[in-house]
């Protein structure tokens, strides 16, 4: 019998919810309004490159950046109902800070999304390139 890892189950719980936004809609999401955030290490940008359009944040603060009544939030966030898309590396943890938010009660609730493994000198410069996850309330 095999068991679950502990994080695979969580990750499971996390990802209900999650509406998936394929790469090829990214950019209509974010000509439709949606902030697209970047969750990714430096090092995996400067490997893979930037994904223009998106706002760049540290895992580490997310929630205060995104939180509208926090007041370390970011300019781009200043209500609740704007549609967020968090965008890592390989969906893990995008998925789970898509769910953390979910708790903060944004309207629509974040996404989550994961950027398409790519080699040296790609770059992610196109949102074809981009797999996107998105929570639903």
């Amino acid at each position: 019998m095999t068991r679950t890892a502990a994080i695979d189950a969580l990750l499971q719980v996390a990802r209900q919810g999650l509406d998936r936004v394929q790469p090829a809609d990214l950019a209509g999401e974010m000509a439709s309004g949606a902030l697209v955030v970047d969750i990714r290490p430096l090092e995996q940008r400067l490997r893979d490159g930037d994904l223009p359009g998106a706002v760049v944040i540290d895992r580490n603060v997310l929630e205060w950046r995104l939180d509208p009544t926090s007041p370390s939030h970011i300019p781009a966030m200043t209500h609740r109902d704007r549609r967020v898309i968090i965008v890592c590396n390989q969906g893990y943890s995008s998925s789970l800070a898509a769910a953390t938010l979910r708790f903060l009660r944004l309207d629509p609730p974040p996404t989550s999304s994961a950027a398409s493994r790519r080699g040296p000198g790609t770059g992610a410069t196109s949102a074809a390139a981009m797999s996107t996850d998105a929570t639903k309330h």
